[in-house]
């Protein structure tokens, strides 16, 4: 099979295509012939060799989402048969022709969606569904600030606030994302280029900070959230290390929180694709859309990473094979 090798620590240029042999499956997996695959955030960390892929997982194909055909099941799979299409979260070897997962985190494709559309959902399903509903708690009726709103997990996570009720402040760079959020349902928009969120937002009643920005955000998202208000991190792009005023935190009764998903085991991810299933499965195509910006053919990788780092794009972006 045909994949996507990262060849060395580096640019988007280190992404070359590679024969490869295409993957033995367990008994308790399923073989995907893989038509489309999603682009994230971790597949450039991994390309610059700062996120390195988790222990038994292909360690130089990158990609943790891909849609396609089963054509291949072990013997113990019960759940699928052959030729069914399903989207899958994966650990990694996504950017390939062909892939193993488990048979319990594959999902059943939602009718009207196109492989395509469907390979950009399961990174930012998963990542805003634990965050966002499980560790953040976020309840019908509280107040969310999302920062980085037009990209993958920001659209993701203002389509399911509003569907479950939530009121959704964001944070964006430009007008054409400030529009982009408004359409998706965000009630409040800052321009933090123009804008200092902290100010703008101050009055408001924030429940549930999400944040992927980490270093001087970090007072700011303190400062903005309101009492009995929870603080997830999902990433930390401009700053890992922060200080803590420990009185404010006690004052407020902030909770702060973080994950990572790739490397949790299939205990925890097994369970989390059930919850996903049955929680938002049955909005897609209605009050969540999947938000492909531009597809690339999986031989134009590269190509494809530099739209990623340029953030020329709103939503998300996908390689097709």
């Amino acid at each position: 099979m045909r994949a996507i090798v990262i060849t060395k620590a580096g640019g988007p240029d280190v992404l070359q295509v590679e024969e490869r042999i295409i993957p033995a499956i367990a008994e308790y997996e399923v073989l995907i012939q893989i038509k489309a695959a999603g682009i994230n955030r971790p597949d450039i960390f991994q390309r610059k060799g700062s996120y390195p892929a988790p222990a038994g997982v292909v360690k130089d194909v990158p990609g943790l989402e891909v849609a396609g055909v089963i054509v291949e099941i072990g013997k113990a799979v019960t759940e699928w048969k052959i030729g069914e299409p399903v989207c899958c979260l994966v650990a990694g070897g996504g950017y390939a022709e062909y892939v193993a997962a488990h048979q319990d985190m594959c999902l059943p494709i939602p009718g009207g969606i196109s492989f395509v559309q469907a390979a950009v959902l399961p990174e930012t399903v998963y990542t805003v569904w634990d965050n966002v509903f499980r560790r953040g708690a976020l309840q019908e009726g509280e107040t969310i600030l999302i920062h980085g709103g037009a990209g993958g997990i920001g659209s993701t996570a203002i389509q399911l606030a509003k569907a479950f009720g939530a009121r959704v402040l964001t944070t964006v760079s430009t007008t054409e994302k400030e529009a982009y959020c408004r359409q998706l349902g965000a009630d409040k928009v800052v321009n933090y280029k123009t804008n200092d969120f902290c100010e703008v937002l101050y009055d408001e009643k924030v429940d549930v900070v999400l944040d992927s920005i980490g270093g001087e955000y970090f007072k700011k998202n303190i400062d903005v959230l309101s009492t009995d208000s929870r603080l997830v991190y999902i990433n930390a792009m401009k700053g890992h290390q922060v200080e803590l005023n420990i009185l404010t935190l006690m004052q407020k009764r902030i909770l702060i929180t973080g994950s990572t998903l790739r490397a949790r085991d299939l205990s925890f991810k097994i369970p989390l694709t059930r919850d996903i299933y049955r929680h938002v499965w049955p909005l897609i195509g209605k009050s969540f859309q999947p938000q492909l910006f531009k597809v690339f053919p999986l031989e134009d990788a590269a190509a494809a990473h530099e739209w990623m780092e340029k953030s020329m794009f709103l939503g998300k972006l996908a390689l097709v094979v």
